[in-house]
């Protein structure tokens, strides 16, 4: 039987845990788009093109059916009760003038308090948090904010976009092995159990695909994984890929292609908004230290370069320096070697605005995400590692990080959908709502 893919009808929420810098500037953006005020600049689907049937470009846009802009309803949680115009403001990305011009709609929007845990954001203090007698009664409150959201929003169907900030390091123990075993664990309290996953598990339970924009574990689990294919839920991170990493992997697969080696890899960074605040915590760092890490062996594969790349040093800091506030600050030192064993020099400063571009990250995630789901795409979604520091793969699989591999697996993807049939409309059976789940 043909797969179909269901229309994009109706209004679609988009949900995000931190209603801080990244979601704030998503926010903004897109309302200030859809008024004309400004262009969706570093937005996949909404400026990118893709290989059409005939060979030439056509706009993803237009080759698949997405969202549109006009159809996104916003909302999250936060720690802390600003609105999305008050917490915009203290994050101090944006401009005042272009904020003041869509300050109306952005007071509407308000968090929900948020699942927050003090031992994995040591840095942060906020009062805007939900009680519970356990973490499985945490979670049917998200239930319950997600299927109040899209009913008093008059919404269709929901996507979730983690935006909140980095936690403390953990690594999968017994309670995230199956999914009996986390259920029982939500029950019992364990706290091997974070914040994110109790997020990730509330929208899997849902039906509401869940993209991870931090490192957190969150839903790279085994019983995530294993309750989103049960679910028939798309799920994706790890960690959006904006400013350092983004020039590695644009950068490294360059030299690996010109058979150029590498002795070293030395990256700094100064950041002063509340993500550089939460990773001044050095057990907060080691979760992002792990992400960054990886991409370099990945690409470069020592294991089968060792004359190239086998000694190679990489080296990562982040350090919290608060005038710099957004403005993340990079510097790159890369020793790389050619011809007879000669040395050379690269040495790159990146001086970008950290929100600026992970908020186009996170509307594609969300937009793609409810697209998967539309499709009938379930668990681990692969095809989005384009947008991830440390993309989550299924069982086991090595994870791609070159990024014009990544951006070809993606048009491939999308052309497959785009070759789908749309499912036929049932006017009888009105639209399909979503609703949250017991546990």
């Amino acid at each position: 039987m043909e797969q179909t893919i269901q229309p994009a009808r109706g209004r679609l929420a988009v949900l995000m845990p931190g209603l801080g810098a990244v979601a704030t500037t998503l926010i903004a953006g897109v309302v200030s788009v859809r008024r004309q005020l400004a262009e969706p600049v570093g937005s996949l689907t909404q400026m990118g093109r893709m290989p059409g049937t005939d060979g030439r470009p056509v706009r993803i846009a237009e080759a698949v059916p997405l969202a549109g802009l006009d159809q996104l309803v916003f909302g999250g949680w936060d720690i802390y009760p600003d609105n999305v115009y008050e917490s915009a403001r203290k994050a101090a990305v944006l401009e005042d003038a272009p904020l003041r011009a869509i300050r109306g709609e952005l007071e509407q929007i308000r968090p929900m308090p948020a699942v927050f845990d003090p031992a994995f954001v040591p840095n942060l203090h906020g009062s805007h948090v939900k009680s519970g007698k356990n973490k499985a009664a945490l979670a049917r409150a998200l239930m319950d904010d997600i299927a109040g959201f899209i009913a008093a929003n008059g919404c269709e169907r929901a996507v979730m976009v983690w935006c909140a900030s980095t936690e403390v390091y953990t690594q999968a123990s017994l309670v995230h092995q199956d999914i009996d075993a986390f259920e029982q664990g939500l029950e019992d309290d364990d706290p091997a159990i974070a914040p994110s996953m109790v997020y990730a598990y509330a929208a899997i339970r849902s039906g509401v695909p869940f993209l991870n924009g931090a490192p957190n574990l969150a839903c790279d689990v085994p019983a995530l994984v294993q309750l989103a294919e049960r679910c028939r839920v798309p799920i994706g991170g790890k960690d959006f890929k904006t400013g350092q990493t983004l020039m590695k992997t644009i950068l490294a697969p360059g030299l690996q292609a010109r058979a150029l080696g590498i002795r070293g890899w030395y990256s700094t960074n100064i950041l002063g908004n509340r993500d550089g605040y939460v990773l001044d915590n050095p057990e907060n760092f080691r979760t992002k230290e792990v992400s960054k890490l990886g991409v370099l062996d990945d690409i470069l594969r020592p294991d089968l370069n060792p004359d190239l790349y086998g000694d190679m040093h990489h080296q990562v800091r982040i350090n919290y320096y608060p005038p710099h506030g957004d403005n993340k600050e990079s510097w790159d030192n890369i020793d790389i070697f050619g011809w007879l064993g000669y040395r050379m020099q690269i040495k790159i400063n990146f001086l970008c605005r950290d929100s600026i571009l992970a908020a186009p990250v996170a509307l594609d995630l969300a937009l793609l995400g409810d697209l998967a789901s539309r499709a009938g795409m379930a668990g681990v979604q692969e095809w989005l590692s384009f947008y991830f520091k440390s993309p989550q793969v299924a069982g086991g699989a090595r994870p791609e990080h070159d990024v014009f591999r990544q951006l070809a697996r993606l048009h491939e993807v999308l052309r497959t959908i785009a070759d789908r049939p749309p499912a036929a409309e049932d006017a009888a059976a009105g639209p399909v709502r979503v609703h949250a789940a017991t546990t």
